[in-house]
């Protein structure tokens, strides 16, 4: 089987992306369905993985802020889990940031995905905090 890859969302993958969000954040996690997208939506960059059979089963979102870009939303459908589809998209958010002049990364991880992020070279930065009824804590990484 070949390795997840990920790629940059076109307006027509909106409805899917949003739907993958919905699940994840709303459904699974109790995230207020008010508060899972926002106006940062419109300007982000977002990215997405497709399983073999052309569903969208994971996102995140680019935001720039000058040499710091932040990344958001990053969902995963719990059936792919575990399987790099969330290492795809980040590794292309990571290419999509540098491509567009940031130096650093910055992302408000749950707790439980901790571990992942630190695999993908993030440390975390301060105290734990609650977003959204959630633990989170900030984490940062240079790019290349």
């Amino acid at each position: 089987m070949p390795s997840p890859t990920a790629s940059v969302a076109g307006a027509a993958d909106w409805p899917e992306v949003a739907a993958l969000r919905t699940r994840v954040f709303v459904e699974e996690q109790g995230v207020p369905a008010e508060i899972e997208q926002d106006d940062a939506d419109a300007t982000a960059v977002h990215v997405l993985s497709r399983d073999a059979s052309a569903q969208v089963v994971a996102t995140g979102r680019l935001l720039l802020d000058g040499p710091v870009a932040r990344i958001g939303r990053m969902a995963a459908d719990v059936a792919v889990r575990g399987r790099g589809h969330g290492a795809a998209v980040l590794a292309e958010l990571h290419r999509q940031a540098a491509a567009r002049g940031a130096e650093v990364v910055e992302l408000h991880a749950q707790l439980p995905a901790r571990r992942f992020y630190e695999r993908e070279g993030y440390t975390a930065v301060g105290e734990v905090y609650e977003e959204a009824g959630i633990a989170h804590v900030t984490m940062r990484r240079g790019l290349p």
